[in-house]
């Protein structure tokens, strides 16, 4: 076994529901072991800046069920440069801490790499993001939360297109990637979903809805990721208003409430899971490594793949959303 003493742990980037979960098992296991865990807070800005919670031990209780992350977190452009990296080796140095546990999405996952280079510290990375947009896992922490935010939130909207005869545009979050956007059309039985990965055409659009239309459909739902290379549900819904007048058109924007709320069950296991295989890894002399689950086995992916190739939209899932929703 690695000779471990000391970890620290810290949330980068924007936070997730079940981040709060994957703390509190990092601390648990590490603390079951003989380590101390001390967490970081406003990730590594806060590193940089020696913002530390010693014996966070005390801090984990009654925590699983709650949203966003204790820690706080935060984009450091700091932590980018060599100097900003060199002054966050050395708060951590002052503590004699000598493994990392990151949790975040692509962008704090490749500056943790960048940081076990320059100075030899092992990492585990954890992929925290509702995104779900990370190479190497099936699915991140948060991403469920967040397609069951934006599930709940469409099902109430679609009581009031239908008693209204009205078509909405619903922007998800997705800047680029669709997986929230593919996954939630689905589950609500969304009459279309536009995504960064498929280019839209406005006008086959506005014939297709013509179509539905005719075929009685008096409401509808149209689901769109905010990274949409024709624009967001605002300019989208106005360019299908100019060519289609047929519908009462709506916008909503569902926003940060995606990134809120308790996670759900599928999530506070998952994290629970990749924050005790995080510390039983750099245990077992494990680094650079991430933490995923495929195919329902928890893996261990390369840092280095993880932030050169992209985990990739199932465009028969599109498809299908077409058929079913004729």
């Amino acid at each position: 076994m690695a000779n471990i003493k000391h970890i620290g742990v810290l949330t980068s980037g924007g936070d997730a529901p079940g981040m709060n979960a994957a703390i509190r098992a990092v601390t648990r296991t590490g603390t079951y072991h003989g380590i101390e865990v001390t967490g970081i807070y406003r990730g590594y800005q806060g590193m940089i800046e020696g913002e530390f919670h010693l014996n966070l031990k005390k801090s984990v209780s009654n925590i699983i069920q709650r949203g966003g992350t204790i820690l706080k977190t935060a984009r450091s452009e700091e932590f980018k440069t060599k100097e900003g990296r060199k002054k966050a080796h050395h708060q951590i140095q002052k503590l004699e801490i000598d493994a990392l546990v990151v949790i975040g999405g692509d962008g704090s996952l490749r500056g943790a790499l960048e940081f076990s280079k320059e100075y030899d510290i092992p990492v585990i990375g954890l992929p925290g993001t509702i995104d779900n947009d990370m190479y190497g896992t099936d699915s991140t922490i948060g991403y469920d939360t967040a397609l069951n935010t934006v599930v709940q939130a469409v099902d109430k909207i679609r009581d009031t297109a239908g008693s209204h005869n009205r078509l909405f545009f619903i922007e998800v979050m997705g800047r680029d990637a669709g997986f929230i956007a593919t996954n939630s059309g689905i589950a609500v039985g969304a009459e279309d979903i536009l995504i960064p990965e498929t280019e839209t055409h406005i006008d086959e659009l506005i014939k297709w809805l013509q179509h539905e239309r005719r075929v009685n459909k008096t409401s509808g739902i149209i689901i769109v990721a905010e990274g949409d290379d024709a624009g967001g549900a605002y300019e989208i819904a106005r360019k299908v208003e100019e060519g289609f007048t047929e519908y009462e058109t709506k916008v909503t924007v569902l926003g940060h409430i995606q990134r809120g709320g308790p996670p759900t069950c599928n999530d506070r296991v998952l994290a629970s899971r990749m924050g005790y295989d995080a510390v039983m890894h750099l245990l077992s002399g494990e680094r650079s490594k991430m933490v995923g689950i495929v195919n329902n086995r928890f893996v261990l992916t390369s840092l280095e793949k993880t932030g050169k190739r992209a985990h990739k939209i199932d465009k028969q899932l599109l498809e299908m959303a077409k058929v079913l929703s004729s």
